[in-house]
């Protein structure tokens, strides 16, 4: 799309469940640059709080009534829709944004990603947490940490009573459970900070009574750098480990509890408000913050992670957590043509990953990975 085109970048929402109201469409009303034109629901009560909380935007009963509407479709229908929502959108001549997993198949993201080359389309995956406050202050401290050893990451709830839904219920096809839903994140987040994997080891399991798929899940990544990976994610930790625990040659860093920007996006905040949304004084809304965490991604003092060795540890600020940018990124690479903020292939990458978490898991061994594979 030519530059003069893009001074209101029109965006088409695909779905509007717990991804598309609680993410996508708040970030996307946030961000200079884009406005969102339509959502696709078939859901009347859903149709009612688009038209309620965003009064500019069409709603609409099919994917293809957003191709003459926009010039951007985001994709945040369950996992098995992802691969054909995105071809069909990268035909109609649209860039496309896809929530998570971007497919079940690194084969097929991989498919996908030379379809938007060969159209000369953007084609990026919403990996929002690269842009959480702990992963940021992670990034930036492992210099000091000298040579990682054993970098430990968890994503842990506790939930003993099942939701219900396609994510724990569904068939092979719906490409649900925890090992795909929160393992796309951890795996992404070990890839970035250590590179290429070449053997996975895993093990899955089904905690909760009713539940058909995976509910509680342990990764063990062995990175060609050295570092291994040791990654959790559980709906059934009555008690939560430390979200980061890495361990170098000078220090180690730890750091306990979840970023703090998806609990004020489901609570109905936004980056870009003056209160961030919340009805509560939350200081200026450059997201910036003090101690006290009132800024926009920001966390109080008292969650701050520490840095140290043999328990001489200090506490180091988190950095603000920053989900806008992907966003902002968005429009950077329609507008001015720089990189896409989360590259297709990358998530192939981290798909691949989970494939062989998925086929460790079944057959109770370690599965070595080819240099195709990543």
């Amino acid at each position: 799309m030519p530059p003069s085109d893009l001074s209101d970048i029109r965006v088409g929402l695909a779905g509007f469940g717990p991804a598309g109201s609680f993410f996508h469409a708040p970030l996307i009303a946030a961000t200079p640059g884009l406005r969102l034109a339509a959502v696709v629901t078939r859901d009347p009560a859903r149709a009612e709080r688009v038209r309620a909380e965003y009064p500019g935007a069409d709603v609409v009963p099919a994917v293809d009534d957003l191709w003459d509407r926009c010039d951007l479709v985001v994709i945040a229908t369950p996992n098995r829709t992802h691969v054909p929502l995105a071809t069909e959108a990268l035909k109609a001549g649209l860039p496309v944004v896809v929530d998570k997993p971007l497919a079940g198949a690194a084969a097929q993201a991989r498919d996908l990603a030379g379809l938007a080359r060969d159209r000369g389309l953007m084609l990026t995956v919403f990996q929002n947490r690269r842009w959480d406050g702990d992963f940021l202050t992670l990034r930036r401290l492992l210099p000091e940490l000298g040579e990682v050893h054993r970098f430990e990451s968890r994503f842990e709830r506790w939930r003993p009573v099942p939701k219900g839904g396609w994510r724990e219920s569904g068939g092979p096809e719906e490409i649900g459970g925890t090992l795909y839903d929160l393992g796309s994140h951890l795996v992404d987040q070990a890839l970035r900070l250590f590179g290429p994997v070449f053997q996975v080891y895993a093990e899955t399991d089904v905690r909760r009574a009713g539940v058909r798929n995976d509910d509680d899940a342990f990764v063990a990544l062995t990175h060609r750098s050295g570092t291994r990976s040791h990654l959790w994610m559980s709906a059934v930790a009555a008690n939560l480990g430390p979200r980061f625990k890495v361990l170098g040659s000078r220090a180690s860093y730890v750091k306990w509890g979840l970023d703090p920007q998806e609990e004020r996006l489901r609570a109905g905040g936004r980056p870009d408000a003056a209160d961030f949304g919340l009805g509560r004084s939350s200081g200026p809304s450059s997201g910036t913050g003090s101690d006290t965490g009132t800024g926009w991604g920001t966390e109080p003092s008292d969650r701050w992670g520490t840095l140290g060795a043999e328990g001489q540890g200090r506490p180091v600020p988190t950095e603000p957590g920053a989900y806008q940018r992907f966003y902002e990124g968005v429009v950077a690479c329609l507008r001015d043509g720089a990189p896409p903020p989360v590259e297709p292939d990358d998530a192939a990458e981290a798909i691949a990953v989970l494939e062989a978490a998925a086929l460790s898991a079944a057959r109770g061994q370690v599965i070595t990975l080819s240099d195709r594979e990543q």
